[in-house]
């Protein structure tokens, strides 16, 4: 990745961190000061590094790691805001990457039942917490909406 990446990924994750939502790339065109060809291009240069996933139509952002764009199990609220995330890891991940304490709100994906997680420090409330992905990390990438 170049400058002008870093600088799209950086305006992409501010604007997705301030919103509580993916920014539509006439939203990042228009903070820019490009077109939103432009912008298109640059996400999906973007997504072919994994430095984020769009859509299937390759029109919009679906992942911007740790956020989600779209509805999940897994609710971070920090910062006076709420995001989606990806997977439980990712939730946790969001309090880290934002350096504020927050609460998760997900489920059991075995019997369904609520699991509330606060964290503080960057740390979780519950350090008993088990984090189990049933694909190995060399293999993310080959489908990381799955994993």
């Amino acid at each position: 990745m170049d400058e002008r990446d870093l600088e799209l990924r950086n305006l992409t994750y501010r604007l997705f961190v301030e919103r509580g939502h993916a920014p539509a790339a006439m939203e990042v065109a228009h903070e820019s000061g490009s077109t939103i060809s432009d912008v298109h291009k640059g996400w999906r240069h973007l997504h072919d590094e994994h430095a984020l996933v769009l859509n299937p139509a390759g029109d919009g952002i679906r992942m911007a790691n740790p956020f989600s764009a779209l509805p999940t199990a897994h609710r971070v609220h920090a910062a006076d805001r709420w995001w989606y995330a990806n997977c439980a890891w990712d939730a946790v991940g969001i309090c880290g990457a934002l350096h504020v304490d927050g609460r998760i709100e997900t489920s059991c994906p075995d019997c369904g039942d609520l699991i509330a997680v606060e964290v503080h420090d960057e740390r979780p409330d519950d350090q008993g917490l088990l984090f189990h992905c049933i694909v190995p990390a060399v293999h993310w990438w080959d489908d990381i909406v799955f994993t």
